[in-house]
């Protein structure tokens, strides 16, 4: 019976969305809905409460995006749209970069509409936040520290009224991390609305799903519940430890004409990393929590216009972040949490298309490995390659970490004598400022 369904729907006419929305999918050039829109949104439009599983890259935003503005649609089209009720709806997402990203798909979608959106995270000015309160948006997106912040302090800002709560990579936003800001939140918003948790992995922490307040909800599995593509091709390459620069640069200089996400464990890491393939002439460009948010956004830019053709990035840039040319995504680092692996590698390979994910494992990792093996249910292919012939970067490799290690210790020194500032200078290192590079390596 479900067969048949989805074989009747295809466009998003079809999923019952006012004529607007369709409009504006194929504005987009969303031609067709993807499953899990065709799955979860006829009983989201019917206000059903969901639980939504799919894999990344699968087109979640857009099905919890699109009820949510086919009812706020709905709501005042007798009155015409701008009395829509304000702080109609809340999305909460994990990251920063995720919640921008969600905002800039509602504007999208909402364009043609006169839809006001407003985006609450930290890293950004609480002033420039309450301005955009004040215009009293339609919908709010944030993670959930900042908008508690705002709630406790902001003058007239309220959510008594609010009608749809999103929890997006809800399977983090149910973790300690956030439990006590998600309580705060839940206790200042109506019991009487709707609440679409989405994600593509899900934890069974059915209190928790509870203390969310959902009704009957309906629960959606466009995938099965750890699972990467079929387009992905996925490979693993075990080595010794001293040698994996070695072979994220052989890695990168083979797949030179490709887009590339290197994982990485730490913050410093990045850094480090970065400079070592800049030394090398690879366009890198690191992301990671410590950076200020206008440097996270920048360092996304330049990657997603092709200024920088290589991300080096820790797990904060592995969620739900669409860059849709990323053509291959090497672990640097072996996640130690298994359903990482899943978020990592849905970089790549998203909304059909073809990607490669390569794993490299040392002798102290191999443990995390197993554990995602067993987790996709599947062996894994080794990775192809000649260790003489990556062995002979081993000299060139040696030297860029020699040199990067140096430049690094120096704007730390730099950093202390002008008493610790941001690091808002340094990312622009980073783009190489050729000329003074060698300045850099010379003691006064």
């Amino acid at each position: 019976m479900g067969e048949e369904v989805k074989e009747e729907i295809n466009s998003f006419k079809d999923l019952g969305l006012c004529d607007e929305l369709v409009e504006a999918c194929d504005g987009l050039g969303w031609k067709a809905p993807t499953k899990i829109q065709v799955e979860a949104i006829p009983h989201a439009v019917e206000g059903k409460d969901l639980i939504g599983l799919a894999q990344t890259g699968s087109g979640k935003t857009g099905a919890f995006a699109l009820p949510i503005l086919h009812a706020l649609l709905e709501c005042h089209s007798k009155q015409g749209y701008k009395s829509a009720p304000a702080f109609f709806a809340l999305v909460l997402s994990p990251t920063r970069e995720l919640a921008i990203q969600i905002a800039e798909q509602f504007e999208a979608l909402g364009s043609g509409i006169s839809l006001k959106c407003a985006v609450l995270v930290g890293g950004v000015d609480l002033m420039q936040q309450q301005i955009a309160i004040g215009k009293r948006p339609h919908i709010i997106v944030g993670t959930p520290g900042r908008l508690v912040d705002h709630l406790t302090n902001t003058k007239g800002f309220s959510l008594r009224m609010l009608k749809y709560l999103v929890l997006d990579e809800a399977d983090r936003l149910l973790n300690e991390d956030f439990e006590k800001a998600l309580d705060d939140i839940l206790n200042v918003i109506p019991r009487d609305r709707h609440t679409y948790l989405f994600s593509a992995t899900m934890t069974k922490k059915v209190k928790k799903l509870q203390r969310a307040c959902l009704r009957n909800p309906v629960k959606i599995e466009a995938a099965s519940k750890y699972s990467t593509v079929d387009t992905l091709k996925q490979q693993y390459r075990f080595i010794p430890a001293k040698y994996k620069d070695c072979y994220l640069v052989y890695i990168l200089t083979e797949m030179s004409g490709c887009t590339s996400m290197v994982f990485t464990r730490t913050c410093d890491a990045t850094r480090l990393l970065s400079f070592i393939l800049r030394n090398l002439n690879i366009r890198a460009i690191p992301i990671s929590g410590q950076m200020t948010q206008s440097k996270r956004l920048g360092a996304l830019n330049k990657f997603k216009s092709g200024e920088c053709n290589v991300l080096v990035c820790t797990d904060v840039a592995s969620r739900g972040l669409d860059i849709p040319s990323v053509d291959m995504v090497i672990n640097y680092d072996i996640p130690t949490n298994s359903k990482d692996y899943i978020h990592r590698v849905g970089r790549t390979a998203r909304a059909g298309r073809s990607g490669v994910a390569i794993s490299l494992v040392n002798q102290y990792e191999l443990e995390w490995y197993l554990q995602i093996e067993k987790l996709i249910g599947k062996k894994l292919p080794e990775y192809p390659a000649q260790e003489e012939e990556v062995l002979l970067l081993l000299e060139s490799v040696t030297e860029a970490k020699r040199l990067s290690q140096m430049k690094l210790k120096e704007i730390g020194g730099t950093k202390k004598r002008k008493g610790g500032e941001e690091d808002n200078e340094d990312i622009g290192r980073y783009l190489g400022i050729k000329g003074k590079s060698s300045k850099k390596f010379k003691k006064k």
